[in-house]
Order: C-alpha cells, then sequence, then structure tokens
C-alpha cells in the first residue's frame, strides 16, 4: 500500500493533535492534582505538579501563578517572585490579574525586609487596581516601616556624632593636660606672713576682752544660782 505525501501530511497532523491534546489533558490533571494537595497544605508536593504543568505548558498561566503561591508558601522567596514574574508576563493584558502578582511579590519583599522594593510593587499593584484595599494596607503598613527605620537611623547618627563630639572634646583635654607620666616640678610651699606688732597688740587685747566677758558670764551665773539656792531655801522654812 503506498501513501502519497498528503496522507502523510494529515497523518502527522493527526498525530501532533492527538498528542498535543493528551499533553493538555496531562497539564490539567497535574494542576488539579497541585491544587488538591495545596488545599491539605502539602506544599512541596504541590509545587512538584505545578512544576510538570509548566514543563507540559509554561504558558499557563494557572499553573505559573499557583506554582508561585506554593513557593512562597515553603518561605522559597526568590523563587516565588520569579514565578510571580512570569505569570505577569503572561497576564500582561490582564491587569487585575498583574495586580494579584505584584501583590504577592510586594508580600514576598516585604518577607526578605526589602522594605522599598515591597512598596513599589504595592504601589504597582494599586496603580493596576486601584480598589484594592488589602494592597493599600499593605502598601500604608511597608511605608510607616520605612519611616520608622528612617527616623532610628537618624537617631543612631545624632547619637554617633555625639560620641564623636565627646571623644573629639576629651582628646583636645587630654591634649593640654600633660601626659600622667611626666614628672611635675614640685611646688613650692607658701612662706608663713610675717605679723606686725599692731597686729600682735590687737590678737592680743581682743583674747583679753574675750576673757573677762567670759569670767563675767561665770560669775553671773553663779550669782543666779545663789538666788535661786536662798529662795529654794525660804519655801522649805514657809512649809514646815
Amino acid at each position: 500500500m503506498r501513501f502519497n505525501s498528503k496522507n502523510i501530511l494529515v497523518f502527522l497532523l493527526m498525530m501532533l493533535i492527538t498528542s498535543t491534546i493528551s499533553a493538555q489533558k496531562d497539564v490539567r490533571k497535574n494542576i488539579r492534582k497541585g491544587n488538591k494537595e495545596y488545599k491539605e497544605q502539602k506544599f512541596s508536593d504541590a509545587a512538584d505538579y505545578y512544576e510538570r504543568a509548566v514543563e507540559g505548558n509554561p504558558n499557563s498561566k494557572e499553573a505559573n501563578y499557583n506554582l508561585g503561591n506554593t513557593l512562597y508558601r515553603q518561605k522559597e522567596w526568590d523563587r516565588a517572585i520569579e514565578q510571580y514574574n512570569q505569570s505577569n508576563a503572561l497576564e500582561q493584558e490582564d491587569p487585575l490579574r498583574v495586580s494579584e502578582g505584584m501583590h504577592n511579590i510586594g508580600n514576598a519583599m516585604l518577607q526578605k525586609k526589602q522594605l522599598k522594593e515591597a512598596m513599589e510593587a504595592y504601589k504597582m499593584a494599586l496603580r493596576m487596581n486601584p480598589d484594592d484595599d488589602e494592597t493599600r494596607y499593605n502598601l500604608a503598613v511597608v511605608q510607616k516601616m520605612i519611616q520608622d527605620e528612617e527616623q532610628q537611623s537618624d537617631g543612631e547618627d545624632d547619637q554617633e556624632q555625639q560620641e564623636q563630639d565627646q571623644d573629639q572634646q576629651q582628646n583636645q583635654q587630654n591634649q593640654q593636660q600633660p601626659p600622667q607620666d611626666q614628672e611635675k616640678r614640685p611646688e613650692q610651699p607658701e612662706e608663713p606672713e610675717q605679723m606686725s606688732r599692731d597686729n600682735a597688740r590687737q590678737l592680743l587685747q581682743a583674747i583679753e576682752q574675750d576673757e573677762r566677758e567670759t569670767q563675767e558670764k561665770v560669775q553671773q551665773i553663779k550669782a543666779q544660782e545663789r538666788e535661786e539656792q536662798a529662795e529654794d531655801n525660804r519655801r522649805r522654812n514657809k512649809n514646815w
């Protein structure tokens, strides 16, 4: 039996269509299995199925996006971001889908502590979907985190500057003071002042005056004691 070239072409085309249909079925099958594992939080198994689906059809939007989510769940931030970018490239004609991908990229950047990159991703997501309140909230959070980080950095810079100023001031004081191991010249003791005759006479008179006043006070106290004693004796005599 002979086949002409036209029959051979039709046969090959039929084989190609059959193979394509079979491959598409495998892709759908792997996506369904991946979704099942994902719902059961078996993220590693889900990732395997999604990767098979992507290998079978690199242009599968669902497989690429779901693989990104699975990698995110496994904290593989870099791979998740790469997968979301691939999904966004396939979804470029659907702004809402791209917005979802950018939102997830922002989340991954935030997990990596790349605050400014996360902020830009959230802004891009809002440009694609201005009505996304969740993205708007995340954007506000990351902006606050950036502001707090900058204020903390400014405070640390101020403290560092103060410490540098103090060190500089201390160095200047140390330069003005002689080194500790340098011998100091002994100070000469001051000679006592010579007391003049007038000063001596005034001092002697003051001492004598103090002594006279002291004696007078003593005499007054003794006289008062004698008077009190006599009064006490008179009271006793009356009582008797």
